[in-house]
């Protein structure tokens, strides 16, 4: 059986900036889950910018 993850992350502080706080990005990505009935194994959240390389969480996320 395949197994999906979801990720997600908040690359600022500034509320202005940030579209969906991190709770509405996973309740999008687990409403969508659950309609396409995919296996969920792990959520990963992140808060920090993409612009800088290296962030752990994400990195973690593509060695599962």
């Amino acid at each position: 059986m395949q197994k999906f993850f979801l990720y997600a992350r908040k690359s600022t502080d500034v509320e202005d900036k940030q579209v969906l706080s991190i709770e509405a990005q996973l309740t999008e990505l687990r409403d969508y889950a659950k309609r396409e009935n995919l296996n969920i194994a792990f959520e990963f959240i992140e808060k920090q910018s993409a612009k800088v390389p290296g962030r752990p969480i994400f990195n973690k996320l593509l060695n599962e």
